[in-house]
């Protein structure tokens, strides 16, 4: 329910908009579609989310890091819940659309979540009382995910860029084990009284070697330790048979890319995933042991 305050802001907001954009309103009666969303009726004033988009990536260690956003399903998808004004406006305010009150029907405030705008607030003219439009919980899914900072893995590798590797000994592979680099990360979005709680935590990892080879990690990876010695890596690791000299850069080009899986859950007992990727990379070199006679 609107107060008059909010009523008289509201009314205010759009008078503007329509007189900045359109001239002066004609109180004749225009056709309008019929009223099933944000894309159609009067007119939306945008209010914008807030957090962080999370598509962006940085680099938390030695390499260059980028990430990437699947296009959402979701994202043009919005959920709208209608309020009747009371009190109603004045039989000459612009928010009639033309339509005389002595004819019926009613304004409308609209409240709408989902799509390019995030959350929008306007008013819209109807003949009759507008169907309620369920809360989408993957709509609010979405909006959950876009408030983590998922980062790409912030890559360990032995042998250290900037040092040198020998051909045949073991290569040790692993990220940061945090929240933004590798989960659990969790944030919540609500709209309508429905909540949905995401959390997203890394699933796998593929490391693209740069010898042709890639090795697919479900785990964070061990950090290497000098009594480690020859050892191999117990759970992601790789050995090269050749120098990097054989490349036509000299080194290894090698990359991470992480698979992110986001699981949610509504309040309303609905439940899905949702999936994210980022990358990052480094450069490492790899000499062959030189035997003295």
């Amino acid at each position: 329910m609107l107060t008059s305050p909010r009523l008289a802001l509201l009314a205010s907001a759009i008078a503007v908009a329509l007189l900045g954009c359109c001239g002066t309103a004609t109180a004749e009666p225009v056709p309008k579609p019929p009223v099933e969303g944000c894309d159609t009726g009067f007119i939306c004033v945008g209010a914008g989310t807030d957090g962080d988009d999370g598509s962006s990536s940085s680099n938390n260690g030695t390499g260059g890091g980028s990430g990437s956003r699947p296009a959402s399903n979701n994202a043009n998808q919005q959920s709208c819940s209608y309020n009747k004004l009371v009190p109603q406006p004045e039989a000459d305010s612009l928010l009639w659309e033309g339509y005389d009150p002595a004819e019926g029907g009613a304004v409308y405030e609209r409240i709408c979540i989902g799509g390019p705008g995030g959350m929008t607030v306007g008013a819209v003219w109807s003949p009759g009382p507008p169907g309620p439009v369920a809360i989408d919980p993957a709509v609010l899914a979405q909006q959950a995910l876009d408030k983590m900072l998922l980062r790409p893995p912030a890559i360990g590798i032995t042998p250290k860029p900037g040092g040198k590797g020998v051909v045949g000994m073991p290569v040790y592979l692993w990220t940061e084990r945090g929240p933004e680099t590798y989960g659990p990360n969790t944030a919540t979005a609500s709209a309508g009284g429905v909540t949905v709680t995401a959390t997203a935590k890394v699933s796998r990892i593929v490391w693209n070697m740069g010898d042709g080879k890639s090795v697919t990690c479900t785990t964070p990876g061990i950090p290497y330790r000098a009594e480690y010695g020859k050892q191999p890596s117990p759970d992601c690791g790789h050995r090269y048979t050749a120098p990097s000299s054989t490349t036509g850069t000299g080194t290894y080009h090698v990359s991470a890319t992480s698979t992110w899986t986001i699981g949610w859950q509504a309040t309303t007992g609905q439940s899905g995933q949702l999936f994210e990727t980022r990358q990052s990379a480094v450069d490492i070199t790899v000499a062959e042991v030189q035997v003295l006679n």
